[in-house]
Formats: structure tokens, C-alpha cells, sequence
């Protein structure tokens, strides 16, 4: 038997006398004595150890398979034990399928699977909370090594240090390749941290976790040549497929060479984890060093698992936000010209990701979900590959975004222009263009402070755009219904002349000011921050050329609005205009909750909805309900007015 898992049995031996011992006066251990991570360090020690006590369905090592009994009907009652979780009753079954595997003296290749199966299921539903807060430096654990380890392990991890002749059990040998192909970084780490009672391995729990994780990696690389390390390190730089395989720094403590040969050719596996056992800071240096469209949205989603996994769930609903917010949302328009409907999943797959974490999802779940969300990357990053700067696809992008932020404001200041220009008070007019200028300026000062004072985060900018769109929504609902109630009134001339001279006040045409400059500067905010994101060089004539023609376009928009309104007898314009900005109120409200709900100031909860972006329509039921309160509050004011403008009607007749 070989040093390290000998030190394993002796400490899981230890573990489980002392939970037997406690249990002496029941029949069973108390719910509050179960420990995930003795049912782990359980599981890890039969896999890899069953394989020294039954060969061929026969048992050769009498001892050795009284353990593994012992220790797979320990697992099954620890997990029995654990506070209920929604997979505990599977977790209980697998369990009851190793027991019998091992009973029945399976070969070691099954109970293996099962085991190391069983011990993932474990951590995805309890986490244990042990992943490094930053990639270990193996090299500076080289003279701790030296200094607390090689009198027993030897200089070099043969197991031959000048003490081991006295140990029994004797050290292991860390450069075992067979072993070492079966442990995990993690494992190695347990041992590092809990020692082991009744053998020469002392707990080291009193050195620093970073020089505890050092270690861990430091022992697990030993078996490695350095020959290894360069091949492993040539095939992780240009396989981008293998880097998927350990795609964060958490999954590369959990990998072990086995592992991770189940899935990839046995040299390949072992090239890479001796490489990164040795460096596993290139986990996230290969995220800098392949700078893809994606690859600031890569590496928060994996900042987000980790987090998660350690327990801090509001940790990883910051980096999940940040992922979309910071690190997709910017390519979304240069995206939508190649392939709308790729961006509208990756955007409902992150929508999903955050509410699962919200929800408090098994961490397994969570982690299946950012397996989607890479791969949705990549086909991202497919679709942009050799156009991502493409002169096409540059105009495109900058058109649609001029055009798409900008009609909105557009219409609500070509609104209030024509309102006052048929309410005959021209004098107001300055108040709202006042307000659209300001707004542009405004814009003019925010693209000097993103670009070369402070970033903007995708937050800031959302709650901007979800404030400020609930405000004009709230806004054009009471105008709408108040337009609606005066299109059924009657009498315009005389109203307009006898009551707008009290209904425009001086207060009246500042709050118009605002409404103007609130329903531009939202759009203006976004827009800059857009163009600020994609730009380039290299396709700078193509966006300049798309921002020209998208302000042709609303100019000519602008143009026919104003035509149309002068042509309208003024109750049908208060009456189209009416529904109109009852319409804008909806979509409005839309795009604020969903504003709000991507800057995580509001919950999400997902529904079987389409997303259409420019009616404000998002597949959530906060904002889905919002638009229907809106409607609704329309259709009732709308009701009113005419239930009312009817009955004065018959009384005047009357």
C-alpha cells in the first residue's frame, strides 16, 4: 500500500471510530454528526483503494476489503444523515449501489465509477467550501517541501526520507504515477489539512490555505516529468477543446489524470495535469491570452461558479451580472446583425443562469448551466470569426443601433412638439427642445467620462435606463389618458384657448423639459456606451457611415411626423396620440423592469415567452406583468373617459 493512501485509510479509520464512537448509545449517528467531507475523503479512499483488496472477484487482501465494507456502509448512513436536500434520496441510492457493488466484489473498474460518482454528487449538493481564492504558486511550496516534508517523503517524493525506515505506516512515494493519476488536488489537500491520527502525518491546518493549496499542487505534480509538462503545455496553448474540459481553477482542483482521461486520450490527460499541476494559473491565463469577443464574459461566468460553489451566493450573482451586463451586452449589436436568434439564447440562458442562482440551485445544476452558456459562446464567437470588424457587419451594427434607440425618443419629443404647436402655445417650445439638446450634451459629456475618465459599468448603466424608463412611462401613461379624455371633449377651440393658459404653467414647461430630456438622454446614454464598444479602427468609416444613415433615417421620421400632425384635425390627433402613448407606456415599463432585472435590482423568474425587444417584451412574469398593469390601467382610464364624455353628452341633449 502505498504512503498517501495509507495516510488516507489511517485518517478515514480515525474519522470513523470516532463517529462510531459518538454513536455508541444509538443505533444510528445524529442528523447533526454528518459531515459531507468524511463522506467524501470515504468515497475518494475506495476508489482508489478497492483495487489492493479484490482482483478477478476474489478477495486478496482480507484486511483491505473489510474496509472497503466498512467504509461504503458508513457513506450510505452519513448521507442517510445529512440535512435534507433535494437529491439526498439519490445520493442515499447511489450509495446502496456501491454498498452492493463492493459486497458483491465487483470489478474495481465499477466501483470506482461509483465511488468517484458518488463523491462529485456529494460536493454539488453540499458543498464543501474548499476552492482556492487564487491560483496556488507550486513553485514557492518547494521549500516547505524541503523543509517539513522531506525528512519522511524524501527530497525528491520516493518515500525515502531519512525518517521513513521508522514510520508504519511508511511515507508514500508521491512520484507513484499510478496513484498520483488518481488523486486530485483536492484530496491531496484534505490530507494536508486534517493530517492523519496515529501516523507520522501531523495536521498542517496552522500553515496559510494558499500555502496549503501550494503544497497540494506541489505533491500532485511530483510524478510528472518535466518532458510531461511541455508536451501538456503545448497541447492546453492549442486545443481549445482539452481547456473546455477544465474550463475554471475549481474544476482543476476536483480533476485527477483518470478523470479527465474518461473524456480525452490517456497521454493528452496526463500531459496536461502535469503541466497544470504545475502551473494551474494558466486555467486563467488562458481566458487573457485568447482575448475573443467573449473573453471578459468567460471568465466572470467562471468567476460565478467558484463563488458559488464556495457558498457565496450573492458573490456569484454579482460576477453573473457582470458576465452579461459588462460582457455581452456590448457585442449584442455587432452580434444581432450575424445571428439574431443565437443572441436571444445566449441572452435567455444567462437570464436562467442568474435565476438559478437566486434560486439557490444545486451547484451541479448551476455548473451544467454555464456548460450551455460556454458553448453558446462559442458559436458566438463562430459567427463573429473574420467579421467581427467586417465593414458590413460594422455599418449594420451602428445603423441598427441609432435607429432602434433613437425612434423611441423620437417619438415622444415629435409628440410633445406637435402637441403644443395644435394647443397653439408655441411659447412652451423652447422648454422641450431645451430639454432634447441637454439631453445630447449630456450624452456628449458621458462619452468623455466612459472613455477616458471612468469605465461605466453595465449596472450603472441599466439601473440608468430602468429609472428612467419606469419615469417616462409613468409619465406618457397620465398624459395618454388625459389626451384620450380630452379627444372626447369637444369644443377644442375654446378649451385650448381658455384653459391651456392656466394648464401651461411655468411649472408645466419645466416638467416638460425633464420628460424631454429623461426620454432622450436614456436613449442617448445607451447608445454612446454601445458605440464606445464597438468601436474599432480598422472599421471606423463603416460606424461613422451607419451613424450618418441611422440619422437620416430619423430625421426623415421626424420630418413625416410633424406633416402628419399638422394635417390631423386636432381631436383625431389627441385621439391617435392618445393610444399612441399608451402603447409607449407599455413597452416602456418593459424595458424598465428588464432593465432593473439585468442590473439585479429586481427578481426574474422565467416563463415560455417570446423576447421581442421592440415592443419592450421580455420572457419574465415581473416584466410581463408590469406591461399588462400598465395596459390595463390604460384600458380602464380609457373606459372612464368614455363612460363620462357619453353621459355629459345625454345630459347636454337632456
Amino acid at each position: 500500500m502505498s504512503l498517501l493512501a495509507a495516510l488516507i485509510r489511517n485518517l478515514l479509520i480515525a474519522a470513523s471510530v470516532a463517529w462510531v464512537a459518538t454513536s455508541l448509545p444509538a443505533s444510528a449517528a445524529e442528523p447533526s454528526q454528518a459531515n459531507p467531507r468524511q463522506a467524501w475523503q470515504m468515497l475518494d479512499y475506495i476508489a482508489v483503494d478497492y483495487a489492493g483488496a479484490i482482483q478477478h472477484g476474489r478477495v486478496v487482501v482480507p484486511g483491505e476489503y473489510a474496509e472497503m465494507q466498512e467504509f461504503a456502509n458508513t457513506v450510505r448512513t452519513q448521507l442517510a444523515a445529512l440535512p435534507a436536500a433535494p437529491k439526498q434520496p439519490a445520493l442515499v441510492a447511489q450509495a446502496d449501489r456501491l454498498v452492493a457493488a463492493v459486497a458483491a466484489k465487483a470489478e474495481p473498474a465499477q466501483v470506482a465509477m461509483l465511488a468517484r460518482g458518488l463523491a462529485d454528487d456529494v460536493l454539488a449538493s453540499y458543498p464543501i467550501g474548499a476552492v482556492p481564492a487564487a491560483p496556488p504558486e507550486p513553485a514557492r511550496a518547494a521549500a516547505l517541501y524541503a523543509q517539513q516534508c522531506a525528512v519522511c517523503h524524501g527530497p525528491t517524493g520516493h518515500g525515502d526520507g531519512p525518517a521513513a525506515a521508522g514510520l508504519d505506516p511508511p511515507p508514500i512515494a508521491f512520484t507513484d504515477a499510478a496513484r498520483a493519476a488518481q488523486r486530485t488536488p483536492f484530496a491531496l489537500y484534505e490530507v494536508i489539512s486534517q493530517g492523519v491520527p496515529g501516523t507520522g502525518m501531523a495536521s498542517f491546518a496552522a500553515l496559510p490555505e494558499d500555502d496549503r493549496w501550494a503544497m497540494a499542487f506541489y505533491v500532485g505534480s511530483l510524478a510528472y516529468s518535466p518532458q510531461a509538462r511541455t508536451d501538456g503545455e503545448a497541447l492546453w496553448r492549442k486545443d481549445a477543446e482539452l481547456r473546455g474540459r477544465i474550463p475554471t481553477l475549481e474544476a482543476l482542483t476536483r480533476t485527477s489524470e483518470v478523470g479527465l482521461a474518461a473524456s480525452v486520450d490517456a497521454e493528452q490527460a496526463s500531459a496536461i495535469i502535469a503541466y497544470l499541476r504545475s502551473r494551474p494559473q494558466a486555467v486563467n491565463e488562458s481566458v487573457a491570452d485568447n482575448p475573443g469577443p467573449f473573453a471578459l464574459a468567460r471568465q466572470r461566468l467562471a468567476d460565478s461558479q467558484r463563488a458559488y460553489a464556495a457558498g457565496d451566493a450573492a458573490q456569484a450573482r454579482s460576477f453573473a451580472l457582470s458576465a452579461y451586463l459588462d460582457g455581452v451586452e456590448p457585442v449584442e449589436p455587432t452580434l444581432a446583425t450575424r445571428d439574431a436568434a443565437l443572441m436571444r439564447d445566449i441572452e435567455t440562458a444567462m437570464a436562467r443562469f442568474r435565476t438559478q442562482i437566486g434560486q439557490g440551485t444545486a451547484p451541479a445544476e448551476v455548473s451544467a448551466q454555464a456548460v450551455q452558456i460556454t458553448e453558446l459562446f462559442d458559436r458566438a464567437e463562430t459567427a463573429l470569426q473574420d467579421t467581427y470588424t467586417d465593414t458590413t457587419t460594422a455599418f449594420l451594427g451602428s445603423f441598427t443601433i441609432l435607429v432602434r434607440e433613437g425612434l423611441e425618443a423620437l417619438l415622444i419629443v415629435i409628440g410633445m412638439i406637435a402637441f403644443l404647436r395644435k394647443a397653439e402655445r408655441r411659447e412652451v417650445l423652447p422648454y422641450v427642445h431645451a430639454g432634447w439638446i441637454g439631453a445630447l450634451l449630456a450624452g456628449g459629456i458621458t462619452w468623455m467620462v466612459a472613455t477616458y475618465l471612468v469605465g461605466i459599468s453595465g449596472a450603472n448603466r441599466e439601473v440608468t435606463e430602468g429609472v428612467s424608463a419606469l419615469f417616462a412611462a409613468v409619465v406618457l401613461l397620465s398624459v395618454g389618458i388625459w389626451m384620450h379624455q380630452k379627444s372626447l371633449a369637444g369644443r377644442w377651440q375654446q378649451y385650448l384657448h381658455a384653459k391651456m393658459s392656466a394648464a401651461l404653467t411655468r411649472r408645466s414647461a419645466i416638467f416638460l423639459f425633464l420628460l424631454a430630456f429623461v426620454a432622450v438622454y436614456r436613449e442617448v446614454f445607451e447608445t454612446i456606451l454601445f458605440y464606445i464598444a464597438m468601436w474599432s479602427e480598422q472599421a471606423s468609416s463603416a460606424i461613422i457611415a451607419g451613424l450618418v444613415a441611422g440619422s437620416v433615417v430619423l430625421a426623415a421620421v421626424a420630418y413625416w411626423m410633424l406633416r402628419m400632425s399638422k394635417r390631423l384635425p386636432i381631436g383625431r390627433f389627441f385621439s391617435i396620440s392618445s393610444i399612441l402613448i399608451a402603447v409607449l407606456a407599455v413597452i416602456l415599463v418593459g424595458k424598465g423592469v428588464a432593465a432593473l432585472q439585468e442590473a439585479g435590482w429586481v427578481s426574474q423568474v422565467l416563463v415560455t415567452a417570446p423576447r421581442i425587444e421592440w415592443l419592450g417584451v421580455y420572457p419574465s412574469w415581473q416584466s410581463l406583468l408590469a406591461q399588462l398593469t400598465v395596459a390595463i390601467a390604460a384600458a380602464i382610464g380609457f373606459f372612464v373617459n368614455t363612460r363620462t364624455s357619453r353621459a355629459l353628452a345625454r345630459e347636454a341633449k337632456s
